[in-house]
């Protein structure tokens, strides 16, 4: 899953990129609403984290700005505004979750596992398909109930497409959720990895659509 971070204070932001990478997840950060607004503009996230006392351009008005344009990216505000009145507006604003600092780290994770899961309209922590089982909260993957270990980036692939049975997804969909601004793509990154996934989980589990890209069947 590809994260956008907009944090202005160097050490938190330095800190929260470490937390979201080790947790797999591509994360590009921005520390200004100005570069906030740009990258929602240009780039697809599946989810925002969004501090609001931002240099050049308040975190709000790129909130507002956002969905303005009718994006449903799931956002939650991180922020050091603690007045009843912030949060409101912030919900009101469109955001989905708030979070005020200093945070858990551990609370803020599982705040975005739980964004994550209700953008992709399902309620359960686990993901279980064709005796699959993906757990995002401890990383944790089974075949047959059989503990199988996945890199990252093997994880990255196959956990939107695991989500969404049914659902195509096109190669550059797929490179999307692998990496961030200042990673280098392998053009056959996406082949290579879902390849390893068959290795690993079966070969059926992941299946081409030739001229399309990939899908987990519903059944």
């Amino acid at each position: 899953m590809r994260l956008l971070l907009v944090e202005d204070d160097a050490m938190i932001g330095e800190t929260l990129l470490q937390v979201l990478r080790e947790q797999h997840y591509a994360v590009d950060w921005v520390r200004d609403g100005s570069m906030a607004d740009e990258a929602l503009r240009n780039q697809h996230y599946d989810l925002v984290l969004l501090d609001l006392g931002l240099p050049k351009r308040d975190g709000l008005e790129v909130l507002r700005a956002l969905r303005a344009r009718r994006s449903a990216v799931p956002v939650l505000v991180a922020t050091a505004r603690d007045e009843v009145g912030d949060r409101i507006a912030g919900l009101d604003a469109g955001a989905d979750d708030y979070v005020l600092k200093p945070y858990d780290t551990d609370e803020l994770l599982a705040r975005v596992r739980a964004l994550l899961r209700r953008s992709a309209g399902r309620g359960e922590p686990v993901f279980e398909h064709r005796g699959v089982s993906l757990n995002p909260a401890t990383r944790e993957a089974t075949v047959d109930r059989r503990p199988v270990s996945l890199s990252a980036r093997e994880w990255a692939v196959l956990e939107p497409l695991l989500a969404r049975p049914g659902a195509v997804l096109s190669r550059a969909q797929l490179e999307e959720k692998l990496y961030s601004w200042k990673d280098d793509i392998s053009s056959n990154a996406v082949e290579v990895y879902i390849h390893n996934v068959r290795k690993k989980l079966g070969p059926d589990l992941i299946q081409t659509v030739r001229g399309l890209g990939y899908v987990v069947p519903r059944e």
